[in-house]
């Protein structure tokens, strides 16, 4: 029997509106949008000086976003491997490069399909990357 369900991860930085992090829809995960930050409402890959001048690096961003991927899909009884499709959300195409250096390290030729577009700005100053996800999990 399919089911739909959605879930809200304990520990992972709570969603800034009423959505699950994960839905189930039979054998499918979406991960909803999923940014560098932190339970604390921290961003990974992002500084602030005393005076108030930002530091923002994509790289590090990009490898929190994965990780909290990660993290999610774990909590539903999935990996990284059952990713069937990203779609990249970025700010600035310019990080593409970076983006991408980081992104290799975790999937290659034979991983998702992906889309990467730019745009306006996402729900934080600081955010240069979103990611949404699509895992193929069979539920048992």
């Amino acid at each position: 029997m399919n089911k739909i369900e959605g879930k809200v991860i304990a520990g992972k930085a709570k969603p800034r509106g009423k959505y699950p992090h994960v839905k189930r829809a039979g054998d499918f995960l979406i991960v909803s949008g999923t940014s560098a930050r932190r339970s604390d409402n921290t961003i990974a890959g992002a500084e602030a000086d005393e005076l108030g001048t930002t530091k923002l690096d994509i790289r590090e961003q990009t490898r929190a976003v994965i990780e909290n991927v990660r993290e999610i899909l774990k909590s539903a009884g999935a990996n990284l491997e059952d990713i069937v499709e990203v779609t990249t959300y970025l700010v600035n195409m310019n990080d593409f490069a970076g983006y991408n250096e980081i992104y290799g390290q975790y999937f290659g030729y034979d991983g998702p399909a992906r889309t990467t577009v730019a745009v306006h700005q996402l729900p934080h100053p600081h955010l240069l990357i979103e990611i949404r996800a699509m895992a193929y999990k069979p539920d048992e």
